[in-house]
């Protein structure tokens, strides 16, 4: 089944627009909002393992880090946006993947991103 998926999530994807200019010190302003929300995404949790007998490995095995979305086809997701997820805003890591067509079926497969928790 394509997505958009129909019990599927909704994710927002955070994005601003190019700077209209510079401020009196030099620094970009701040481009216009161009957020979005994105309709029946999959959101699976996505886990990191810690170095073998490193100190993060005490008492546990993996660490949720963020989560994997699964978009509908066609969906742009650029390295510079960030994405809401359950209410927690998460950077993309990486470039987003574009499973292009079913080669059975023709039909188009997911665009798939991964998001990181921002903390501190």
């Amino acid at each position: 089944m394509p997505a958009p998926y129909p019990f599927g999530e909704t994710v927002r994807i955070l994005r601003t627009g190019p700077s209209p200019g510079r401020d009196p010190r030099g620094q970009p302003l701040p481009g216009p909002d161009e957020s979005f929300d994105v309709l029946g995404c999959v959101v699976t949790p996505r886990e990191q393992a810690p170095t073998a007998g490193g100190s993060e490995q005490q008492g546990r095995d993996t660490v949720i880090v963020g989560w994997t979305v699964y978009a509908p086809a066609g969906t742009v997701i650029r390295t510079t946006d960030k994405a809401r997820i359950r209410g927690v805003v998460c950077e993309i890591t990486g470039e987003s993947g574009d499973w292009g067509r079913n080669p059975f079926t023709g039909i188009r497969g997911p665009v798939q991103f991964a998001a990181d928790r921002v903390t501190g």
